[in-house]
Parts: C-alpha cells; sequence; structure tokens
C-alpha cells in the first residue's frame, strides 16, 4: 500500500506542471474546442477552449505502464494497449471534430464498427492472460471459470465504458473524477487480493488524473478529448476484468451510488458475509430492451416515437406548457 500511495504522489508531482505548457501547445496549433451545434447554449461559452488535454494523463500513465508490465506484471501490456489504441481511436476523433466546425466529429456509425472491432482484439489478448478467465463474487469465495466467454464480455464492457465515459465528459471534472474513483477503488481491490501490479497501474493512473483535474476543474482550462475518455474507459472495462471483480463496473443511472457500492466492497472485503451492496437494475433493463427490440425486429439504437412521445409529454407537462408538448409529441408519433 506504502508504494502504490508513493507511486500516486509521484505520478501526479511529475505530471501536473505540464498542464500549462500542456494548454499553450494546443492552442499554438488550434486544437480548441468545437462546440456541437445542438448542445446547450450555456456550453457555447466554452468553444475554443483546449481540448486533448486526456494526453496529460494518458501520456505518464502509459509511460509508467510499460515499465510496471516490465519488471512487476506482463499482464498489464493489455491494459497499456488498450488505453494506447483507444486514446488514438479518440484522437482521430477529436481531429475530426476540429475539422467540423459543427463539433460533431467522426460519425458515431462509423466509429462504433472500429470499436467492436479493437474491443475484440482487447478481448482475445484477454484471454490469453489466465488471470481474466475468473469472475470472483464480492466479498465471498465463490468464483467461476468463464474461459472463452471472457472474449464477448470483454469487448461488451470495452465498448460500453468507452462510449460511457465520453457521454459523462459533459460538465468540468466530471468524467475525470468519477474515472478517478473507479480507478481507485479498483486498485484498492487489486492491493487487497494480492494483485501488486494492477494496484500500482491504477495508483499511477490516480495520480495522473488528479493532476489532469488540477486544470480539468471548474473553470476548465482544457478538456480531455476522446483520447482521454475513450482511453479511460477502455482501461476500466480492462483493469476490472483483470482483477475478477467486473460486477463491480458502475453500470447504473446514478453512478455514485455504484461507486458507494465498490467503495463499501473494498472496506468490508474478507470482513463481511454477503453482499454489502446493491447491483443497479440498469444495465440488465438495458439488455432486456435489447432483446425485445431484436425480436420485434426494431433498430437497436434508434428511439421508438411512442418512447420519445411519452417523455415529451412528462418534460412539457412538468413545465406547464402542455400545448406545445401536445404537438411536438403528435409530430414524433407521425414520424414513428
Amino acid at each position: 500500500m506504502s508504494a502504490a500511495l508513493a507511486l500516486l504522489v509521484a505520478a501526479f508531482l511529475a505530471t501536473a506542471p505540464w498542464g500549462g505548457p500542456l494548454v499553450k501547445a494546443l492552442l499554438r496549433h488550434g486544437v480548441g474546442k468545437n462546440i456541437r451545434y445542438d448542445g446547450p447554449a450555456s456550453h457555447q461559452t466554452k468553444a475554443g477552449t483546449a481540448t486533448m488535454g486526456g494526453l496529460l494523463f494518458l501520456v505518464p500513465t502509459l509511460l509508467g505502464g510499460v515499465a510496471l508490465a516490465l519488471w512487476v506484471d506482463a499482464t498489464l501490456w493489455v491494459a497499456v494497449g488498450a488505453m494506447l489504441i483507444y486514446g488514438a481511436l479518440g484522437a482521430y476523433d477529436d481531429l475530426q471534430g476540429l475539422r467540423d466546425r459543427q463539433g460533431v466529429g467522426w460519425l458515431a456509425r462509423f466509429k462504433f464498427i472500429w470499436q467492436w472491432a479493437l474491443a475484440g482484439l482487447v478481448g482475445v489478448a484477454l484471454y490469453l492472460a489466465p488471470e481474466s478467465r475468473t469472475l470472483r463474487f464480492p466479498a465471498t469465495e465463490l468464483t467461476i471459470y468463464l474461459g472463452g466467454w471472457i472474449v464477448p464480455i470483454a469487448a461488451f464492457f470495452v465498448v460500453a465504458f468507452g462510449n460511457g465515459v465520453n457521454f459523462a465528459d459533459g460538465l468540468d471534472g466530471l468524467a475525470g473524477g468519477t474515472s478517478l474513483l473507479a480507478f481507485g477503488a479498483f486498485g484498492a481491490l487489486a492491493l487487497a487480493s494480492g494483485q501488486l501490479g494492477l494496484g500500482l497501474f491504477c495508483a499511477l493512473l490516480v495520480g495522473a488524473l488528479l493532476a489532469f483535474l488540477w486544470h480539468n476543474a471548474h473553470p476548465a482550462s482544457m478538456f480531455m478529448g476522446d483520447v482521454g475518455s475513450q482511453a479511460l474507459g477502455a482501461g476500466l472495462a480492462v483493469v476490472a476484468v483483470l482483477s475478477g471483480q467486473w460486477l463491480l463496473l458502475p453500470h447504473g443511472r446514478n453512478r455514485r451510488a455504484d461507486l458507494r457500492g465498490v467503495v463499501r466492497i473494498v472496506i468490508h472485503h474478507h470482513h463481511a458475509p454477503g453482499f454489502p451492496f446493491e447491483f443497479s437494475p440498469t444495465l440488465h433493463a438495458v439488455i432486456a430492451a435489447q432483446m425485445r427490440r431484436a425480436v420485434r425486429q426494431r433498430h437497436p439504437h434508434r428511439s421508438s416515437g411512442q418512447h420519445c412521445r411519452r417523455r415529451v409529454e412528462r418534460i412539457m407537462a412538468a413545465r406547464d406548457i402542455q400545448p406545445a408538448g401536445r404537438h411536438l409529441a403528435g409530430h414524433l408519433d407521425h414520424k414513428r
């Protein structure tokens, strides 16, 4: 534990001073955020803020991860490789967004294909690491050997959390702060389970994220961009699978509640019987909804007009503008 804390502090002290020069370098090369045309009006004031700031924590994490993989734990090559390729994928998306004045960037339907292709490679690499094939049930001695099933499971989590962290990157400090808590919790679990290399990797990333948050806290002088969010999501998924504790991945509608569950597991590790936490039903609800869509031969991602109508009616009724709500809802229902 002392080695992890020392590495965390060292990563923060070594990374934080580079934030100012990185912001200047990014702005000098015109790497300023284009805000999406359909985003909130309050976000338009952030246009021109340096983006791709995720390089601030990604570069030291990759360098430190290579050192840990060479001298401490070779399985960390999977985490380093996943963060590298998803960081490169995110960097390409950021560059496309800079060329598009509306801030849309790389179209999701094309990016999604590449995400799944690369996630499949990550899943195969995780299968080659024997530790990742075992699922551990939190706070119990129960384990399940998954074998080759870990490939699609890992691929799903890499894509899901690559996009999940990306969606969370909408407010100053939000994606970085929640990711810091998640990596810190999994790092503590890894150290408690005797996985020294994985615990040190998480400590390294937490220290680098703290340095990033120094410059990303409101008002942010830089945004992490897709280069940071995609790398963080993929890294979190790989760390969770390597630890065998991926049931604890935050997946609920209330992410803070999920993270509290992970922290409670860390506190009660090997001390309390049963499951001292609550699983959020949201992930299971999403899976069930996708199965219903497949049976009814509906598009897996496109919202139905009926669903949009119900949401619009609730929002408009809450704001006491039912006539406009009915008109728009009728239009959506017609489009269905």
